[in-house]
């Protein structure tokens, strides 16, 4: 079962994005906000990936607080649940059913070649088996959606592949289940800088959180790394992280007028910054104070999970029977 549809028209979308803390504005550009794009015109299913969160994660209250983090955080910055399913993986245990069949037709080899499982048993990550068959787990949350259309970003793409090598090996084994989704790059000019220079990552502790604001968004911001060309000099302004930033920001004709005065020369840095923390404050401003109204209102948060649940276990479900069926595995046997 495959899908020839172009991106541009109606699909069904799945996403996950683990509970990890509060969100930065690298996330907020590098996906975030094309998550929020995505929901129109499209059946977007996005999910709060609490069972990958384990695989770090083994702190029951922090998980749970990370949780329900993560549903605060995208229906502050936009997620219409009239539009957008939005639920938390473990509402659908039918996922972790369908990961272990799913795991009897992933060849070993396919897992042990995962680029993520050795940059992250290289970051110190312990190698569990949870890390290891992450990927099986990943294509079970996709492919009981009969997802079309999976966003993700670079570091992604192997596993999406990963995913659809699973896919046709089902159904090659035991007939045509599952769509075969495509991955659907998010915007590669959206790879944010940190505050030292490298990629925005709560890993490195280089990152602007969405939701900071007031002395502690000053200090990150004005701390930001910049070389040490005098103010006088012409300064290139596609090295300067300060303005790599500002051009997510800025409307087009203020980049344009920011890139002249980096090039003829008299501006110091620090302006950049300034300018760079009042776009960050008008642009966030809204989404911080809809946060605090969400937070006071925690029934309605768990309502939308609630229904976003029963709305993405029912698709599952059926999928599930489907798959029970061609696999011998039938909830109920009949009598003899």
């Amino acid at each position: 079962m495959t899908s020839g549809r172009d991106h541009g028209e109606n699909m069904r979308i799945l996403s996950g994005i683990q509970p990890s803390g509060r969100p930065h504005i690298g996330n907020y550009f590098g996906a975030i906000r094309q998550y929020i794009q995505l929901q129109t015109d499209n059946q977007a299913f996005y999910f709060v990936a609490s069972y990958h969160a384990l695989t770090a994660i083994q702190d029951a209250a922090l998980l749970r607080e990370y949780t329900l983090g993560v549903a605060l955080d995208f229906l502050a910055l936009g997620l219409d649940p009239n539009q957008a399913t939005l639920f938390a993986q473990q509402d659908v245990p039918e996922v972790t059913e369908l990961a272990w069949i799913l795991s009897c037709v992933t060849p070993m080899g396919m897992l042990e070649r995962a680029v993520s499982y050795k940059d992250k048993v290289a970051q110190g990550f312990s190698p569990n088996h949870g890390l290891f068959a992450y990927p099986v787990l990943q294509a079970a949350d996709i492919l009981i959606y009969l997802a079309e259309l999976v966003p993700v970003g670079q570091d992604q793409k192997q596993h999406i592949e990963m995913t659809r090598d699973i896919a046709a090996k089902f159904n090659q084994q035991f007939g045509e289940v599952f769509v075969i989704p495509k991955p659907y790059i998010l915007d590669s000019t959206a790879v944010v800088p940190g505050i030292d220079g490298r990629k925005m990552s709560k890993s490195y502790g280089n990152e602007i959180g969405i939701f900071e604001e007031g002395k502690a968004l000053k200090k990150k911001v004005m701390s930001i790394v910049t070389d040490s060309t005098p103010v006088e000099a012409p300064k290139d302004p596609d090295e300067s992280m300060p303005f790599l930033l500002l051009k997510l920001l800025a409307s087009p004709e203020e980049i344009v007028e920011w890139e002249g005065r980096y090039r003829a020369g008299g501006m110091g840095y620090g302006d950049v910054k300034k300018r760079l923390l009042e776009l960050i404050e008008d642009h966030f401003a809204p989404v911080r104070e809809r946060r605090r109204e969400l937070e006071g209102d925690p029934g309605y948060v768990m309502d939308v999970l609630t229904e976003g649940g029963r709305r993405a276990r029912t698709v599952a479900q059926g999928v599930m029977e489907r798959v029970r069926e061609v696999t011998g595995l039938p909830t109920t046997y009949p009598p003899a």
